[in-house]
C-alpha cells in the first residue's frame, strides 16, 4: 500500500530534478518510498500538476512517454530546449544525463 502523502512526495522529487537532467518513473518511485510503483508515478505525472518539469521524467531506457501532453513530440521539444538531444524519441546519452540526488 502506498503512502498517502506518495503524490506529494512526486511532486517534491520532480521539482527537484536540475534543468538539463532526466530522472526516470522507477527511480521517483523508490525515492518516494514505493520502488514498485513506477506504473503510479507515471499516473500522477500524466493527470499531476502540469506546470511541474514532467518533461524531465523518461523511461528506464531513455524513452519518452507517449502519454506526455501534447505527445513525445512536444517532450522532445522541452528536452532540446534544455540542450538533452532526442533522437527517434529516445534520450542521446541518457545514462550521462540520468539524474540521481546525492542521499
Amino acid at each position: 500500500m502506498l503512502d498517502k502523502n506518495f503524490r506529494e512526495k512526486v511532486y517534491a522529487i520532480i521539482l527537484k530534478v536540475p534543468y538539463g537532467r532526466l530522472i526516470t518513473y522507477g527511480d521517483i518511485a523508490a525515492l518516494a518510498g514505493s520502488a514498485y510503483a513506477a506504473r503510479v508515478v507515471g499516473g500522477i505525472a500524466h493527470n499531476g500538476d502540469d506546470s511541474l518539469p514532467w518533461h524531465r521524467l523518461v523511461n528506464r531506457f531513455g524513452g519518452l512517454a507517449s502519454g506526455f501532453p501534447g505527445g513525445r513530440e512536444i517532450q522532445a521539444q522541452l528536452l532540446m530546449a534544455e540542450g538533452i538531444v532526442c533522437v527517434d524519441f529516445k534520450v542521446d546519452k541518457f545514462k550521462e544525463l540520468r539524474w540521481s540526488p546525492n542521499l
